[in-house]
């Protein structure tokens, strides 16, 4: 195991890469290296997503990159995000053919499924998220209530840690302080027990 070397974030699927828990996230994880990453529909103006295979390869070839920029391997890495962008970072980790090796993941308001359509659930890869998982999530989030999300989670066989918000919604508005505490103090505990193993 290694020490934690760096960080990605990637942003929900109506935001960018300047959205303020993002730049807070990063704030919080000084001196850490941090890279905030846009996704390709939004480098060119646009408004709707790529389809999900689009959105993980930028998700490998931007952690890949930013690894390779330095010098060290995507496994000495956390990546994660912000709904729709942590939910991709999970997926390139869980990835079958062409899995993305890092130490971490921090999926904030991870979408489980869209409001109002609880059948319609995101978590087929799950089963093969083996990495250690930090989960910040609202206790009033429309995109999976916390019974919801244990019980989706309880699939992962990596360490999973939750984080509830009480009484905030799915753009944890306002709580972008608590959010990036919470990643950031996961991050160095993640970082000294892999430095002990």
């Amino acid at each position: 195991m290694t020490l934690v070397t760096g960080v990605v974030l990637f942003p929900g699927s109506g935001s960018s890469s300047t959205h303020s828990s993002l730049i807070a996230m990063e704030e919080a994880l000084q001196p850490l290296p941090v890279a905030r990453v846009d996704f390709p529909y939004r480098k060119a103006g646009k408004s709707f997503p790529d389809k999900a295979p689009v959105l993980v390869q930028c998700v490998k070839d931007e952690v890949r990159a930013f690894a390779s920029s330095l010098g060290v391997e995507t496994s000495s890495l956390v990546i994660g995000g912000r709904s729709m962008g942590g939910r991709m970072c999970s997926m390139a980790v869980a990835d079958e053919n062409d899995p993305l090796h890092v130490a971490g993941l921090v999926l904030v308001s991870y979408p489980l499924h869209p409001p109002k359509k609880p059948e319609s659930l995101r978590t087929e890869h799950l089963p093969r998220v083996s990495v250690p998982t930090l989960c910040i999530s609202g206790t009033k989030d429309d995109f999976g209530s916390p019974e919801e999300l244990t019980n989706a989670f309880a699939t992962v066989p990596g360490s999973v840690t939750w984080q509830w918000v009480e009484n905030a919604r799915h753009e944890l508005a306002r709580k972008d302080a608590v959010v990036a505490d919470v990643a950031a103090d996961w991050v160095s505990q993640l970082s000294a027990a892999n430095q002990q193993d």
